[in-house]
């Protein structure tokens, strides 16, 4: 492994180890009850930023002098063209609705109609993205630096279902099966088995423009941030 690959392992070790610390029941509510909830959030805040910018310089300090597993054809390319728009729909319904599993989203349990919206589809919509993010970036890309990148943030995103969900049934308790029973993880299975109907117009034809919106500024701007062309 060479000195750039660990710095970024170091990195993305502190990221997600980072998160999954700070989000533990007994860490948040030992600095939430000593210096109150908008203090745990701050500094929670802090260490993810810290742990996020150091993730970005390790890997491209890395990618620079990768080892490469498998040569990309420019067909692969297209793999995150086309799972990019369902990830910006996502990640906009994301930012703009009320979920049970987003942070303050206990609140919601004993609400008449908890989820809404895009929680319709899949009660973990940010966590979803991420996923598709990480999955469609890994087939264009070959290189050790990109690979360890994206297994990072699949264990980020897969470790922060499980222990959201985790989190909301240890803290809700029976608040929470009505949530669980009427969403489900994976995009559209609860729809699909019949426990919950999807919410078209929670979701509404403006964050989906939103989406495309934001995909295309990614895509215009993919080269300048990364220094990678799209195509």
């Amino acid at each position: 492994m060479t000195e750039t690959l660990f710095q970024l392992l170091c990195a993305l070790v502190f990221f997600v180890v980072g998160h999954f610390l700070m989000a533990s029941l007994p860490v948040r509510q030992g600095i939430a009850g000593r210096f109150g909830t908008n203090a745990f959030r701050g500094f929670f805040s802090i260490v993810s930023a810290v742990g996020l910018v150091w993730t970005i310089w390790a890997y491209g300090a890395a990618r620079a002098d990768a080892t490469y597993l498998w040569d990309p054809m420019p067909v692969h390319s297209m793999v995150p063209v086309a799972v990019m728009p369902i990830v910006c729909i996502l990640l906009v319904c994301a930012w703009s609705t009320r979920s049970p599993t987003s942070v303050g989203g206990e609140k919601l349990a004993g609400d008449p109609v908890p989820a809404v919206g895009i929680v319709t589809v899949t009660r973990h919509p940010m966590m979803v993205a991420v996923i598709l993010w990480a999955v469609s970036h890994m087939v264009p890309n070959g290189d050790t630096a990109t690979l360890m990148l994206c297994v990072g943030m699949l264990i980020l995103a897969v470790g922060g279902i499980l222990h959201i969900d985790y989190r909301r049934r240890v803290t809700l308790g029976s608040d929470w099966g009505p949530i669980a029973l009427t969403t489900s993880v994976i995009p559209f299975l609860a729809a699909i088995q019949g426990r919950g109907k999807i919410d078209w117009r929670g979701i509404g034809i403006w964050r989906v423009i939103a989406g495309i919106v934001l995909y295309v500024a990614l895509m215009h701007g993919h080269v300048w941030f990364t220094g990678v062309p799209v195509l």
